[in-house]
């Protein structure tokens, strides 16, 4: 709630200086807008609403609707098409493939099933607007709640632009005690001096996010619930194994970017510029619990008021120097220092061992870039090397792509990667006894990628990739069928193809993924669905006189059985599972969207087919998927 206020002033006094001294027609619209044909009281186009990442790459507001835009209407706000949601909005995904990051060279925190929702340092965008600009998205929630995403951006001066964005949500859920609440404020500036040698980019986050856990569905409740029996179809009435316990995430992050030209501005031959990233982040994961369920989750030293949490604070420091000229291209050199400080607050002792609290130190490393366009061919790599024996790591990320014009590209490249698993699998103490463990002798997870993508305005866009990872590290079940960190003896080889294409039909439309999967080598390690599909079909048109644009269709989505990996509360991870193939089930949602001026409005049934032939399929083992559910909202954008 004081987010939500802290939000509201901001913006408020922000917008009310912007509209004083920043307003149409005047110095917000900047030289390229003076240029343009805008009438003085008329809105800027879209395409001077510049976004740009952290790397730079710039991209423009797009206001259209198209069936992409209605992919991306859901919690994340991105394209979920490899993920599969559990039942209530905010809580974890299951993968539908491999998810990684070929370029860590660090351990991540743990906790990854909660970090879907969870913005990064590649997350957060910065932006170039000539007029204020604010967008709000809504959408509702399964039962009892709402989700929201409001932003506001406005470029104070041609040189520093400010933005301030909060996403909150609480959802009930139709399960008992699956409760979700979540929030994230983000907010920050970027600026270039005058003289054009100076720019930063910089950010503050604070993320919280919760989730009431239950365990899913007792034994009885899971045979209740495939089954179908009609006295069930009220889903709050199924049992559960627990209604006890919540894990909660937090994070803050203060993040700075910024770099300062040596040579003149003018020298558009040679460039030398001094580059520094500051990043501050500190994460904390608690899994809290009022009484010990131990036919769930084994033994536990305490029988009431269990509480485990989790920190790592880690404070990296990273300078350079880049180098550029036509002939040679982009060329950076870059060293860091790292902080870092995970763990707990007392030593675990038990017989014949010891789990210590803390994993900190310091590291060092070194790194480097190199870009260089040739017309329509471009080169680019990255690589870095930690200098220290207690974490050592690096990457390289090598690519190269060619554009053989404005429809038409391709690149391809290969990844190298190296690591040390996440802290969860390195460290962990908990108030079960099944969960403490410390895996000092765990190998660094090695991993090469080699891939290729073509994107073609008539043949759509086309993805492979093959990745080979030595030192696989999941968790599965030990011989108790209780879950421990394992790394796999033999490498995997895993192969994924993915396909999209759109046809327009003039007043119909049609646009198909598909996704084709192969574990070559480690069945069992790793599981992923051989095929995952989806399809849409519509039917799009202008109405009342082109003031109302609107779509609507169906979209099917499928993917083959496998044996689907399967949540657990008290790590918040997935862990491999090799006894219940799940999956294999047809989702028909439909869908009418449409567009009045600068708003796009969302309505969805989704899972029609549950009222035809009636829901029993799981997102997890023993986690049930979603019914059928009513959604609507809208993402509505505007300027001031």
């Amino acid at each position: 709630m004081r987010n939500l206020i802290l939000f509201a002033f901001i913006v408020f006094t922000v917008s009310s200086y912007a509209q004083r001294g920043v307003g149409r027609g005047g110095d917000s619209q900047f030289d390229e807008m003076e240029q343009s044909d805008s009438a003085e009281d008329s809105i800027p186009s879209v395409d001077f609403y510049k976004i740009i990442s952290v790397q730079n790459d710039t991209t423009y507001l797009d206001t259209v609707l198209n069936i992409v835009k209605d992919y991306k209407f859901n919690y994340l706000r991105k394209d979920n098409f490899e993920l599969l949601p559990f039942s209530n909005t905010g809580q974890p995904y299951n993968s539908l493939s491999l998810r990684k990051d070929y370029k860590s060279a660090f351990p991540e925190f743990g906790a990854q099933a909660r970090h879907f929702n969870f913005f990064e340092v590649e997350d957060i965008n910065y932006y170039y607007v000539p007029t204020p600009w604010t967008e709000f998205y809504f959408k509702t929630v399964p039962e009892q709640g709402q989700q929201l995403d409001a932003f506001f951006t406005v470029n104070t001066s041609k040189n520093l632009n400010l933005f301030i964005a909060y996403k909150g949500m609480r959802a009930l859920g139709k399960y008992q005690h699956i409760l979700t609440s979540t929030g994230n404020l983000r907010m920050g500036f970027s600026y270039q001096s005058t003289n054009n040698r100076y720019t930063a980019k910089a950010h503050f986050v604070s993320q919280d996010l919760l989730n009431e856990e239950n365990g899913g569905l007792t034994d009885l409740a899971i045979q209740q619930y495939i089954d179908k029996e009609e006295e069930f179809d009220d889903r709050s009435v199924l049992d559960v194994n627990f209604e006890n316990a919540e894990s909660v995430l937090y994070g803050k992050r203060f993040f700075l970017d910024h770099n300062y030209k040596l040579t003149n501005v003018r020298d558009s031959v040679n460039e030398l510029k001094l580059l520094h990233t500051f990043d501050y982040s500190y994460k904390k994961f608690i899994f809290r619990q009022e009484s010990a369920e131990e036919d769930v989750f084994g033994e536990a030293f305490e029988t009431t008021g269990l509480e485990d949490v989790s920190r790592l604070e880690e404070l990296f420091n990273e300078v350079g120097v880049e180098y550029s000229n036509e002939l040679l291209g982009k060329v950076a050199f870059k060293a860091g220092h790292t902080n870092y400080k995970y763990g707990y607050n007392a030593v675990y002792i038990r017989p014949g061992d010891t789990i210590s609290n803390r994993l900190d130190g310091n590291l060092l490393h070194v790194g480097g870039e190199y870009k260089k366009q040739i017309g329509g061919f471009g080169l680019e790599a990255e690589a870095r090397l930690n200098l220290a024996d207690e974490f050592s790591g690096n990457y390289l990320a090598a690519s190269a792509g060619y554009d053989f014009n404005e429809n038409n590209r391709i690149r391809f490249g290969l990844n190298q990667n190296s690591s040390a698993p996440n802290f969860n699998f390195l460290l962990y103490q908990s108030d079960y006894i099944n969960y403490n463990w410390q895996n000092g002798d765990f190998e660094n997870v090695v991993s090469q990628r080699i891939y290729a993508d073509f994107q073609s305005a008539l043949f759509g866009s086309l993805y492979g990739s093959l990745s080979q990872i030595e030192n696989y590290t999941y968790f599965g079940l030990d011989e108790e069928g209780a879950v421990k960190p394992f790394q796999a003896g033999d490498q995997v080889r895993y192969l994924k193809l993915k396909a999209e294409k759109g046809f327009d039909f003039g007043l119909f439309g049609i646009y198909n993924t598909l996704m084709y999967q192969n574990v070559v080598e480690g069945q069992g390690v790793l599981n992923v669905p051989e095929f995952v599909t989806r399809n849409s079909i519509y039917y799009k048109d202008y109405w009342f006189q082109r003031a109302l644009y609107l779509q609507t269709g169906f979209t099917f989505k499928y993917f083959t059985k496998y044996k689907m990996n399967g949540y657990d509360p008290v790590l918040a991870e997935f862990y491999v599972q090799n006894d219940q193939e799940l999956g294999g089930f047809p989702v028909v949602d439909f869908f009418f969207n449409a567009k009045v001026d600068k708003a796009r409005i969302f309505f969805k049934l989704e899972h029609v087919n549950d009222l035809i032939d009636g829901n029993n399929n799981f997102s997890a083992p023993s986690y049930p998927y979603t019914d059928f559910l009513v959604r609507f909202g809208l993402v509505w954008d505007l300027f001031l």
